[in-house]
């Protein structure tokens, strides 16, 4: 159960979706103080030729809704769709709409603002909306930003609810969802096929049942089913509720098989005209034993391979961690003064704050986030802002400073086709971004979007909380292994929806521990955590062996609806990108992995990690990391990610910034040059560096009003750690692109 309690307001279209997700609301204990529901406006004339097939919001069997507040003794409130759906993007962009009053000029999207605000004024205490979004990015972002714009949380716990973990001992199946509505007592029918695997004698079918699970899939098998077919998520077919569990279904909603009209719509569209729908009461002894936490199953916190994870890192006892906070000055104009500093550079290159892609943010105190958030949150108004990692590195950042921002924004000029992932719901997938940053972006790996097609994918960093309550794991003697394993499995769930193959290196932050030897424990538990995350090949031959094209193609038995090819053979590690050589030895396929012991982390978290870089669209057998470079090889280019760690010689001058650069050179030279690699025209400079801020004096003690000068993005950390526990002094990241102009 989640530690505090939501007022929800349950937006329901009559379907199985948003109705099951109510429950799931429920089953985490939030009160639901209304319901929602936006209809058509149309004439009984009109109703009988078509549906109205919004993009948005279903609305065939809008005629029964009104039974759904004495059925469940729920508050309904409805209010008529006005508009239509201009805004036809993945992603909602509300900053970019026309507002206009003119009900041909507003999305039909806002018509949700204005029902939402309607009951917000009858029912103040509400604070969340839940809806039934679970594959559908249109539907969910159109949810999100509304929800958001009126303060209220989104919860959306079926959303990637078919790639959760299966019930315990059982077998992965895209329909779990169907099954565990069945099991929770739903009774959802068909009202609307539109798909050449069902027509109109699958129409009444109760598909939460065992049975109509089976049949919908033997049907849709039969055609290629694309991901999410046999929930519906492709249109395929629509549903409406008639009853539910008693300690939510006060009676059930009947109507009589004569007045259930059959209508061809045409293009394969067939739905049924519902009339004389009336309540029945239930029987005494109707799920008299059954409770939200009985019947409503909340997928396991780990998956199989994650939980295997643990159980091998779980041999540490945790020391408990403290961190003080130093006394703060005015955060907000600092910051101010930062986000100024940002929008002027974007600005000087033809830049603006929607192209940045990664950011950054190191502060001396944690405790000024929320803070700082509100400052930072004011440079993006458009979907999909950057992602983010942000951590504490307390005294180590120079006196009378408490704040450092380093970005990552493609060149002016450059094509970077970006992408993004903005997941603001509570789920039980991955912990939602409610704020100004966004799970991952995606653009071009390279300076030239034309010269290869290989992507760059920025994760923001990834701290244990639990998805479905956005809190951490309760403390015991294992938690470090628990918020090592459970971070680890939210960068794992997020690189594999943006078909991350590889990622080219890895850090752990930790927040500042009592001993080296405790930090140690924990850098050495991280290191193995990501080896076997990595697994093998013969790991994906075992779990994955039904994905073969041929079975996929022409072998019922295999044919697993929801799994496009594409999707179902979504991996990380991607092994086939590797050389056969590389396969062969697949320890050696491990990308550079390292620890870092910062001041503090969000929410005090033990662990917080950040992948580097996340790359997809690499063609077979053509990656290969060789040390701690990662190369990936294209027509027309060869990307290089080099993962440089050092110990500076013990005559190294006197600990400053220029000797350290000078030796960092000097390495990075000799490694390229024993890779047989084309000397570099300059002095190559790294993209980032973590330095152990004790060994070295980073930062020049003369600073100007734009804050203290680094030469490049430098994080001071207190400690850093090889993945064998050795204490190294530096990490620097570098990024070279062969067959081009220019290193970056």
């Amino acid at each position: 159960m989640t530690p505090e309690s939501l007022n929800v307001i349950a937006l329901i279209s009559g379907g199985k979706d948003s109705f099951f997700n109510l429950l799931h609301c429920i089953r985490h204990g939030h009160r639901i103080v209304a319901l929602a529901n936006l209809y058509p406006v149309v004439d009984d004339a009109k109703l009988i030729e078509e549906d109205l097939n919004s993009f948005m919001y279903q609305t065939v069997g809008h005629e029964v809704i009104p039974l759904y507040a004495t059925a469940t003794g729920l508050p309904l409130y409805r209010q008529p769709i006005r508009g239509g759906a201009l805004h036809h993007e993945r992603d909602y962009d509300y900053s970019s709409g026309e507002r206009n009053d003119a009900p041909s000029k507003v999305d039909e999207t806002e018509s949700m603002l204005l029902l939402l605000q309607a009951i917000k004024a009858r029912h103040p205490e509400a604070n969340a909306l839940c809806s039934g979004a679970i594959l559908s990015t249109y539907q969910r972002t159109r949810v999100e930003s509304i929800a958001v714009r009126l303060g209220l949380t989104p919860l959306a716990y079926l959303w990637k609810y078919p790639v959760l973990p299966p019930p315990a001992n059982e077998a992965a199946d895209e329909a779990q969802l169907l099954r565990d509505m069945a099991v929770a007592g739903l009774d959802a029918r068909i009202i609307k096929v539109a798909s050449a695997g069902l027509d109109e004698g699958h129409l009444w079918e109760r598909v939460s049942s065992i049975e109509g699970v089976n049949r919908v899939k033997s049907a849709l098998r039969k055609f290629g089913a694309a991901e999410g077919a046999s929930l519906g998520e492709g249109g395929e077919f629509e549903t409406l509720v008639l009853d539910g569990p008693s300690w939510l279904f006060k009676k059930s909603i009947s109507i009589p098989e004569e007045r259930r009209t059959v209508i061809n719509e045409g293009g394969g569209s067939t739905w049924l005209m519902l009339r004389g729908a009336h309540l029945e009461d239930k029987s005494e002894d109707s799920d008299v034993d059954a409770s939200p936490e009985s019947s409503v199953r909340a997928p396991e916190l780990l998956d199989s391979k994650f939980q295997s994870i643990l159980d091998t890192i779980s041999s540490i006892k945790e020391v408990e961690n403290t961190n003080p906070s130093a006394d703060r000055t005015s955060i907000e104009a600092e910051m101010q003064s930062v986000v100024s500093q940002i929008r002027e550079l974007l600005s000087s290159s033809s830049l603006d704050a929607a192209q940045i892609t990664n950011t950054t943010i190191i502060l001396r105190n944690m405790a000024d986030f929320p803070r700082i958030n509100a400052e930072y949150g004011k440079l993006f108004t458009r979907p999909n802002p950057p992602s983010r990692v942000t951590i504490s590195c307390g005294p180590l950042l120079p006196p009378g400073y408490n704040v450092m921002a380093f970005l990552i924004v493609p060149k002016s000029g450059v094509n970077s086709h970006r992408n993004g992932l903005h997941v603001q719901s509570r789920s039980y997938w991955a912990p939602a971004n409610i704020g100004p940053y966004s799970q991952a972006i995606d653009i071009s790996a390279s300076a030239k979007a034309d010269e290869t097609g290989v992507r760059a994918i920025y994760i923001a960093g990834q701290i244990p909380l639990i998805p479905a309550s956005m809190s951490l794991p309760p403390l015991s003697e294992t938690s470090y292994a628990m918020q090592i394993d459970l971070s680890l499995q939210h960068l794992w769930r997020i690189g594999l929806e943006m078909k991350v193959q590889l990622w080219s290196s890895a850090v752990a932050y930790f927040a500042k521990s009592s001993s080296p030897d405790e930090m140690k424990r924990y850098a050495k538990a991280a290191g193995l955590a990501w080896k076997l995350a990595h697994g093998s090949p013969e790991d994906d031959e075992d779990d994955e062996s039904e994905l073969d094209p041929w079975d996929l193609k022409h072998n019922s038995q295999y044919a697993s609806l929801g799994s496009s090819q594409e999707n179902a053979r979504a991996k990380l590690p991607d092994w086939s990108i590797f050389t056969l050589r590389q396969q062969n030895e697949p320890d050696s396929c491990i990308p550079p992995f390292f620890a870092a012991e910062v001041e503090e982390l969000p929410r005090q978290s033990l662990v917080e990690w950040h992948a580097h870089v996340g790359l997809s669209k690499i063609e077979e057998s053509s990656a290969e990391i060789v040390a701690w470079h990662t190369f990936v090889r294209t027509e027309k280019a060869t990307l290089v990610y080099t993962t440089l760690a050092h110990v500076p010689s013990p005559d190294h001058g006197d600990g400053s910034w220029g000797d350290l650069q000078e030796e960092l050179s000097a390495s990075y030279a000799s490694s390229v040059r024993a890779l047989g690699l084309a000397p570099l025209a300059h002095f190559a400079t790294p993209h980032l560096a973590y330095v152990e801020a004790t060994s070295v004096t980073l930062l020049s003690s003369d600073v100007g009003d734009a804050g203290p000068s680094v030469p490049f993005a430098t994080i001071p950390c207190h400690t850093l750690w090889s993945v064998g526990g050795e204490r190294i002094k530096c990490v620097a990241l570098y990024k070279m692109v062969l067959g081009q102009s220019q290193t970056d």
